[in-house]
């Protein structure tokens, strides 16, 4: 199989970021990454862009980690309550996602990506709860959020059949015996 050293123009998500040395294979990098411009061929004049493209990356990720500095402290602010149709006992129809809780967000003015939210299963509880945000590499949030019923909850009555009506219900049948067929003959 024929390798390639190619040098990363733009980040490439599971490869690297720009300024990175790579090596891939000969194909991916002729059919991909040359003609989309993420990467140039490994020569000596691109040797010396390496530093250039390493400055690059460091600005743009010290960018980012403050970015995501800052909208940590905006999702720390923010209190999210959800107010959910609710049956018989409390029990709650449907379940919140991290769809629901990236509505709330941009509603609240919190301009996150709904793939950033790490909510493992769907809550389909009442009550408190938490949700893990990864905004960055480094940086990570626990955003508490509300389950509340909007409906007054109305706990069900049981109704419960002493025991001896029950017994009382059931009818005696009495089975007649089947006619022999051998004394018949």
């Amino acid at each position: 199989m024929a390798h390639s050293e190619v040098l990363l123009l733009k980040p490439v998500e599971g490869l690297g970021g720009e300024g990175d040395q790579v090596r891939v294979r000969a194909g991916y990098a002729r059919n991909f990454l040359l003609p989309r411009k993420h990467a140039a061929t490994l020569t000596q004049a691109n040797r010396k862009h390496v530093e250039a493209l390493k400055k690059r990356r460091a600005v743009r990720e010290a960018d980012e980690l403050s970015g995501a500095q800052e909208l940590a402290k905006q999702i720390a602010k923010v209190s999210i309550a959800f107010a959910v149709k609710t049956g018989d006992g409390g029990k709650m129809f449907g379940a919140i996602t991290a769809a629901d809780l990236h509505d709330k967000l941009t509603a609240a003015g919190v301009v996150i990506d709904k793939r950033k939210i790490h909510l493992h299963t769907p809550v389909k509880t009442l009550g408190k709860h938490e949700v893990k945000i990864k905004l960055h590499a480094e940086v990570s949030v626990e955003l508490a959020f509300d389950v509340v019923s909007e409906n007054p909850i109305v706990e069900p009555v049981a109704e419960a059949k002493p025991e001896e009506s029950r017994l009382t219900e059931k009818k005696s049948v009495k089975r007649t015996p089947k006619p022999d067929v051998e004394a018949a003959s």
